[in-house]
């Protein structure tokens, strides 16, 4: 919905439509369904409730960005979508070809799809990708998640892969997995389930050895930046090639 984002590894976000179910214990505090019982996007939060698609404006908004990115040179990295799911089963699979079909409009946008349903993704993903201006993540928070849910990214082409653990709520074990990008944070709002440092450490130094480009965004707190966003003493925030510069 906005050009300019506040989360430190996206420097835009696009709604396509609004509205979710939780399907994971990243979900239990999901700051898309506090912020709606404020806004009143759609009516209630969850199974059963009519997805609200966005205005023809806001959807016109990736077109007006890579125009804008044709003049300056500047490539945006864009993140799809902060209040929904992609590949939600109660989504109209029209709108999902619409969003393709943006994507297909707006080459000089880097496009970044994160979803809590990677095992949808196959078959909701259009018959042409992966597109070279899109790479796709899952959001993984558990280590049992880490086990089912890793595979299903892995064998889902994409022009680069990403992990987000987020908020990073224990310890987990990547094994031998090469995603291209790992992101880990803690939680904002109120009621947030306190960092666990020694599992974010855990996390950054196995990407340090498996050469996976490791991006921490903060701390979490109930205005989640609160704590701030080093990890003893030092920021990480790095980006896989796709996404860097």
């Amino acid at each position: 919905m906005a050009e300019i984002s506040a989360i430190s590894w996206t420097d835009g976000t696009f709604n396509p439509w609004i509205g979710c179910t939780r399907v994971s214990p990243a979900c239990d505090h999901c700051y898309a369904a506090r912020n709606n019982e404020r806004r009143q996007w759609v009516e209630g939060w969850g199974a059963g409730v009519p997805r609200h698609r966005t205005s023809v404006q806001n959807w016109n908004n990736p077109r007006r960005w890579n125009r804008k990115a044709a003049q300056t040179g500047e490539r945006p990295r864009i993140f799809c979508a902060s209040l929904a799911d992609v590949f939600d089963n109660e989504v109209d699979q029209a709108w999902r070809d619409d969003l393709w079909q943006l994507v297909r409009e707006t080459p000089l946008l880097r496009w970044i799809f994160l979803t809590k349903r990677i095992g949808n993704a196959a078959k909701m993903l259009p018959p042409d990708w992966p597109f070279p201006n899109a790479g796709l993540m899952s959001t993984i928070v558990t280590q049992a998640e880490w086990d089912r849910d890793w595979p299903k990214l892995a064998r889902t082409p994409a022009a680069w892969r990403g992990v987000s653990i987020e908020p990073t709520l224990e310890h987990i074990d990547i094994g031998l997995a090469r995603p291209d990008w790992i992101i880990t944070g803690g939680e904002s709002g109120p009621g947030f389930r306190p960092l666990d440092m020694d599992a974010v450490r855990s996390l950054r130094d196995q990407c340090a050895r498996a050469g996976i480009a490791y991006h921490h965004k903060q701390n979490g707190g109930v205005r989640g930046k609160d704590s701030g966003c080093l990890i003893d003493g030092e920021e990480h925030k790095f980006f896989p090639a796709a996404l860097a510069a």
